[in-house]
Formats: structure tokens, C-alpha cells, sequence
């Protein structure tokens, strides 16, 4: 009996998930999980998950060019740079997810994580988790005592719309807990070469 994973069409297992879209394939074999450490990576995914809250993920993802071109590459330094005028530019723009709560919330966060440097990274990293044994299909959790407690942290350093629910998409995204099912290849091998973008 396997852990919930399912067959890929190259016959590969996979947590069920990833089959539903070709990004969300491509999404789940070479970027879910796998390690983010630089500050700026790291704030893109965080400025992601945020913009995610209370919309599918598969909806940030075609989106996400327009996201790096419309937030200068989630460059902490050019966002902190931004004003009013940004805001609305932004507010304008067809091409990412129009919430002025969640615009303006990017921006500040990129004030505080160009202010935090390094410490930003250093912040996110203390939180992994690393030994959760691997997952099966009834483990689903949206939150763990690390992502309350990275929130809670973050929060106290002038972070805004940022939970302990997206603290803990974050953790999944840039590795900081694994939660491929333990029969998923990915915790056993190397992604199969990337295919065309989407």
C-alpha cells in the first residue's frame, strides 16, 4: 500500500496534487521543497504566498512572470523603493493579483527584509523542521508550532500579511519541512530535466 502518491504520466509517483496542472507538475518535481536561501529568493516566495491567501496557488503561478516584472524582480532593495505611485501603477496592472492590502503589504515587508539583510534569511532558516517523518495523505496540516512561532517573529519585526498558514506554505516551498508523501519520488531522487515552461 503506498502513502497516497499517485502515477505521473511518465510513471513517476507523485503527491496527487502536482497532477492537476502541467505548472503545477512542473511546480511540484523542481521547485516545491527544494532549498531557497538567498534573501531575495526568499522574499519572493514569501511576497507570493502572501499574495496566495485566499486564492489558488495555480493562480500565482501563471502570474508569477508578471509578479518579477512588476515587483523588479522581488529585489528587497528596489521594492523598499517604492510609493504611492508604485501602489497604484501596481493597483493597475492586470497582470498580478490587484489587492492594496497585499501590495502594500509587499512593500513594507521589502523595508523591513532590506533592513534585516542577511538576518532575514538567517530568521526563516532557524525555523526548519528536520525531523518530521515523511507524510502520508491523512498527514495534511496548514499550519506547525515553527510556522506560529516564524509568524509570530516575523510579525514582531514589522512583517505584515503574513500567518502562521502562510508561514507554513512558505516552509513548504523553500524546504524547510519536506512534505512530499513518503512515497513521492521526489524525496528519493532528482527531478527528471525541467520540460518547457509554461
Amino acid at each position: 500500500m503506498n502513502g497516497g502518491a499517485l502515477a505521473g504520466p511518465d510513471g513517476l509517483l507523485r503527491c496527487p496534487w502536482a497532477l492537476s496542472a502541467p505548472e503545477y507538475l512542473d511546480y511540484h518535481d523542481h521547485e516545491w521543497g527544494r532549498p531557497v536561501r538567498t534573501v531575495q529568493g526568499l522574499y519572493e516566495r514569501m511576497t507570493l504566498e502572501a499574495f496566495q491567501s485566499g486564492l489558488s496557488w495555480i493562480t500565482i503561478l501563471r502570474k508569477r512572470e508578471n509578479f518579477r516584472e512588476a515587483f523588479a524582480g522581488f529585489d528587497p532593495e528596489q521594492v523598499a523603493r517604492f510609493d504611492e505611485a508604485d501602489v497604484e501603477r501596481l493597483m493597475g496592472d492586470a497582470g498580478i493579483v490587484r489587492n492594496r492590502a497585499k501590495i502594500e503589504a509587499a512593500i513594507n515587508n521589502a523595508r523591513v527584509v532590506n533592513e534585516l539583510g542577511e538576518e532575514f534569511a538567517e530568521l526563516l532558516l532557524r525555523h526548519q523542521v528536520l525531523d518530521r517523518p515523511p507524510p502520508t495523505a491523512e498527514d495534511w496540516r496548514a499550519t506547525s508550532p515553527e510556522s506560529v512561532a516564524m509568524a509570530k517573529e516575523l510579525k514582531r519585526h514589522g512583517i505584515r500579511f503574513f500567518g502562521p498558514t502562510t508561514a507554513y506554505a512558505l516552509m513548504q516551498a523553500v524546504g524547510l519541512v519536506d512534505d512530499h508523501l513518503a512515497d513521492c519520488f521526489v524525496r528519493a531522487a532528482e527531478p527528471p530535466p525541467a520540460g518547457p515552461r509554461t
